[in-house]
């Protein structure tokens, strides 16, 4: 029996709680991310890296990874991970997206009443022996009016905390319903409405073209005098060298700025001005954030080694799987494996259904397991759920989720159907039944029929005639083949008969062959389901 297992490096230094969290069943490997011939040697047999911000996984790195089946980025940003290449090469990218959002959200409050109250430079006069008391008087923020920009986890529960100190919370994010924003306690407006109203301005949006630099000169222009503005975000939101010239000309109050442009950053302009309070990226830099996030993504290195999908995978559409769906993602595989086995040519189309009570949950990572299936016993690259989507497109296959309530005989039911380039069409059905949720094909090509699912089928097509079932069985017999189950289906308007044989290991070379040259079947096809 194999001993070996899994190997974990860590190319940066992580929490015992983290190390805890992936258990005893992989050898863990420490080493330096910021050395890149190290890490090399250390990757030439690894399964998975662990990363926080300090190492660069890029192509190079990924080359050197040739059993690599996952990258974790302790925390939330992947800046330092290519993700494209991750994908191409088959690589699952996780990260830990909701391990910082406390942190992130009480840092920016702490900012929100920093500028108020001018605690920055007031404590730094102290400290210098000006005792200023009179210079820096505040304002309070009851009854002024809180502008959230971007109103997801973090915007929302700083709006939350925020509500305690009884402010006023206006909002935008054309992504949330105002139903969502009324449960926050805030009331949604236009960008150009929060601009006005706000006394208080935060940002909390993803760094994308359409956000970069969003808080400009047109934007400061649009500000009360008196505003304050926060980013505890995403470097760039902020038009560093506008915020400059709106704070020197009295366009707004203040600003509190944790993330820039580039960092690290230690002296642009406004860094010196009183009504600016600046920290060095804090916003996860919190004792519980770390841990968080280093044990979060521990988990997801532990599902994906399993071959498991995992929610928090970036370049994996499959997103959070329901407990209803989870044991038809490695029945639907199957499918997709014989489907391939059953096909003469290359395909063109994949249709994934899922039929039943389970059509009305999420079941987008079932279609990511058919196509992995399809394509395991075709390329000579490792095939994940990540990269098998980009290779049914890299061949030109068109591929499409389907779901139904209306279902036969069964609970649920998952198929998955192909057309090939010679416009034959194939399609194979499968269930899970009873309390331990036995995998069974219930149907091929138009045939009902009902058997459990093994490593090791012969699929068979021919003219429903007397003796086929018997010449079977000699052949099979003569080799040495024990046949574990069997069925056969007929359609009798056309005359012929369609046999699946569980059997106990693979056949024989020639074996089939001679089944074919006996039986003379239209379909004969050997699946060989073993890992």
């Amino acid at each position: 029996m194999s001993t070996h297992r899994p190997v974990v490096v860590l190319a940066e230094e992580l929490s015992p709680a983290t190390v805890e969290a992936l258990g005893p069943d992989f050898e863990i490997r420490q080493s330096d991310g910021t050395d890149r011939e190290r890490l090399f040697a250390d990757l030439a047999d690894a399964d998975a890296i662990m990363v926080r911000s300090a190492t660069q996984v890029d192509a190079e790195v990924l080359s050197h990874g040739k059993s690599l089946k996952v990258v974790a980025r302790a925390g939330v940003g992947l800046d330092n991970v290519d993700i494209k290449a991750a994908t191409a090469a088959g690589v699952m990218v996780v990260n830990a997206p909701t391990s910082n959002i406390t942190s992130a959200a009480e840092l920016t409050c702490a900012h929100i009443l920093g500028l108020a109250r001018h605690i920055s430079p007031a404590h730094q006069a102290l400290r210098d022996g000006a005792w200023k008391r009179s210079k820096y008087s505040g304002v309070e923020l009851a009854e002024k009016t809180l502008g959230v920009i971007g109103l997801g986890r973090i915007g929302g529960l700083v709006a939350e905390r925020m509500k305690a100190f009884d402010m006023e919370v206006i909002a935008y994010d054309p992504y949330v319903t105002s139903a969502r924003a009324h449960q926050l306690g805030a009331q949604l407006v236009t960008l150009d409405e929060l601009y006005a109203q706000s006394d208080v301005i935060t940002i909390h949006m993803p760094k994308t073209p359409e956000t970069l630099g969003m808080l400009n000169t047109e934007a400061f222009a649009k500000m009360k005098d008196t505003a304050f503005v926060v980013n505890v975000a995403r470097g760039g939101l902020i038009n560093e060298a506008d915020l400059e010239q709106a704070l020197a000309e009295g366009a707004i109050g203040g600003a509190a700025v944790d993330v820039f442009a580039t960092e690290p950053s230690t002296d642009l302009p406004f860094f010196s001005r009183e009504n600016v309070v600046v920290t060095p990226h804090l916003g996860a830099s919190t004792a519980e954030a770390q841990e968080k996030a280093g044990v979060s993504v521990a988990k997801s290195v532990r599902l994906a080694l399993a071959g498991e999908l995992v929610p928090d995978a970036v370049n994996v559409a499959g997103g959070a799987i329901d407990e209803l769906v989870r044991p038809g993602i490695p029945l639907i595989e199957k499918l997709g494996r014989i489907l391939n086995a059953l096909a003469t040519d290359a395909f063109t189309d994949i249709e994934t259904e899922a039929a039943g009570e389970i059509a009305e949950l999420n079941v987008s990572a079932l279609q990511l397991a058919a196509l992995k299936g399809l394509f395991t016993d075709v390329v000579s690259e490792q095939v994940s759920y990540v990269n098998a989507p980009v290779l049914a497109e890299q061949r030109g296959i068109s591929t499409r989720l389907t779901t139904t309530t209306e279902v036969e005989d069964y609970r649920n039911a998952l198929t998955v159907r192909g057309a090939t380039s010679s416009g034959t069409n194939l399609e194979v059905r499968g269930t899970l039944t009873g309390p331990k949720q036995i995998q069974k094909i219930v149907g091929i090509n138009g045939y009902d029929l009902e058997i459990a699912l093994t490593e090791h089928l012969v699929v068979l097509e021919y003219a429903d005639r007397p003796g086929v079932v018997g010449a079977l069985g000699r052949i099979l017999g003569e080799h040495q083949v024990n046949i574990a189950g069997m069925q056969v289906s007929q359609n009798t308007k056309q005359g012929r008969a369609l046999a699946v044989l569980a059997i106990d290991a693979a056949l024989p070379a020639g074996v089939l062959d001679a089944i074919n040259a006996e039986v003379q079947a239209n379909l004969a096809a050997e699946v060989d389901l073993e890992d």
